[in-house]
């Protein structure tokens, strides 16, 4: 005759084993319906930090680099994706006959409730050749969030 813990013991194991070898639920899958979840796009400030490293929302004047940047500033577009700037280049090349300049910003980067500009493009048509390559892709310091 068998123990009553023998008996225990074997049909929790042959319990454990069935629960087991059947898995939790039955053999169907999860089913997704609908679209995916897009991402919101960012709520807040829009800002570019200038060459200090400054955060600066629609400026009127702002630089690029130690050597150049723009002044008297207009913008379009200041939070989409890419805003426009008009106004005249500052460069210390050019003195004070930079002449008209069209400044880019791009690459906006979201942190939690504000974004960030990170890429600038300056285009001044009269601009020594030699300088207005380094004008072409400036990177903005982008704060870390």
């Amino acid at each position: 005759m068998r123990k009553p813990t023998a008996v225990v013991a074997a049909f929790t194991l042959a319990a454990v084993s069935a629960v087991g070898a059947a898995g939790c639920g039955g053999p169907e899958q999860p089913k997704v319906q609908g679209p995916a979840p897009t991402a919101s796009p960012a709520h807040g400030p829009v800002y570019a930090s200038d060459s200090m490293g400054r955060p600066l929302s629609r400026p009127t004047a702002f630089g690029a680099s130690e050597f150049a940047g723009v002044i008297h500033l207009k913008w379009r577009n200041w939070g989409q994706p890419k805003a426009v700037g008009t106004g005249e280049l500052s460069a210390s090349w050019c003195g004070d006959k930079c002449g008209p300049a069209t400044i880019e910003l791009t690459r906006l980067v979201h942190q939690e409730n504000v974004s960030y500009y990170s890429r600038a493009t300056i285009r001044a048509p009269q601009s020594d050749p030699e300088y207005a390559a380094e004008l072409r892709s400036i990177h903005l310091p982008v704060p870390e969030p």
